[in-house]
């Protein structure tokens, strides 16, 4: 089943996120790598791809995890998470309809 699992992040998590971002990557790279993400990214704190020094409110991962357990758990393990870039995280059951 797919979830979606969106977060808001501290606030002036920028520095933060940044410092543990190769870290992250890694950990969604497996993910990746199994087939099993439809969408993830951020959201800036600003209308601009790169939004600078505002840096992002957030972010959302659309992913297959065998239970809703599986994604609580994957994104309690990741370092957004551990080093507290998260303020506040979601996880629901998602169904894709398009495309």
């Amino acid at each position: 089943m797919l979830y979606a699992i969106v977060w808001e992040d501290v606030e002036n998590s920028l520095p933060l996120r940044q410092s543990v971002r190769p870290q992250h990557l890694e950990h969604i790279r497996e993910l990746v790598d199994q087939g099993r993400v439809v969408v993830a990214g951020p959201f800036p704190a600003v209308c601009a791809t790169d939004p600078g020094p505002a840096g992002f409110t957030g972010s959302l991962i659309v992913a297959e995890f065998p239970t809703q357990a599986d994604a609580e758990q994957w994104i309690r393990e990741d370092v957004y998470t551990t080093a507290g870039v998260i303020a506040a995280v979601s996880v629901r059951p998602f169904v894709q309809v398009v495309p």
